[in-house]
């Protein structure tokens, strides 16, 4: 309850909260992570500079045309209609979404495989691009561009994603046991994952504030261990 407590109400929403922490993509988009000023929709955002912010501003006014069109929608064909043809697939989109990529950097199979988070001295571009997993998502590989070659994408983002298999092959020689083969998916849909979702949602709740390699844990269960 203290972590609760302490966490403000994105965090509890975002991290705490099933299935609600699947749908926590919009607000990751509008305020950014935590403590940061990263909003996506603010030309003055952290993430920006000063050449972007008109490019921001132009998205910006396309959402609220976008709005403006579901907004008349509801007015001409019902709330409904539009829910049906409209909000009921971006839900699915963004679950879909965060899923993803949450699996990328928690969905490991079992407790002691968990990826370490490096601070300070302990961090760099390689260790911090090599905190990632790749996945095989059965059928939907293709649908989403072989994003479950998450690593070489992390170490190399300016590959295109029709190229990540191929430097995915290329890397895996170089790392050796740096890099983490992904569990085959058992058929066409993925149904393996479902287990490090579960795993990981019930036991990564939050990393120490202090040490430069820390992992994520639950405190109810380290306050379980202790009591045995």
């Amino acid at each position: 309850m203290l972590l609760l407590t302490v966490q403000g109400w994105m965090a509890r929403l975002g991290r705490s909260t099933f299935p609600t922490s699947l749908l926590s993509f919009p607000l990751y988009l509008v305020y950014g992570s935590p403590g940061r000023n990263h909003s996506h929709y603010h030309p003055h955002s952290d993430l920006f500079n000063k050449h972007q912010r008109s490019m921001v501003m132009t998205s910006d006014v396309c959402l609220a045309v976008m709005y403006s069109l579901l907004a008349y929608g509801m007015y001409a064909l019902g709330g409904g209609a539009v829910a049906k043809l409209y909000w009921a697939p971006w839900l699915v989109y963004v679950a879909w979404l965060d899923a993803v990529t949450y699996l990328h950097h928690h969905g490991v199979p079992q407790e002691a495989d968990k990826m370490p988070w490096y601070r300070g001295s302990e961090w760099s571009y390689l260790r911090g691009g090599l905190t990632t997993l790749d996945h095989d998502y059965g059928v939907f590989n293709k649908i989403h561009h072989d994003i479950g070659t998450h690593v070489a994408h992390h170490l190399f983002p300016q590959i295109p994603h029709y190229h990540l298999k191929e430097a995915t092959a290329a890397i895996k020689p170089i790392l050796g046991p740096y890099y983490r083969e992904p569990k085959s998916s058992p058929g066409p849909l993925p149904l393996h994952l479902l287990a490090m979702l579960r795993r990981s949602f019930r036991s990564d709740k939050y990393v120490p504030d202090s040490g430069d390699v820390v992992f994520y844990s639950n405190p109810l269960e380290r306050a379980k261990q202790k009591a045995q």
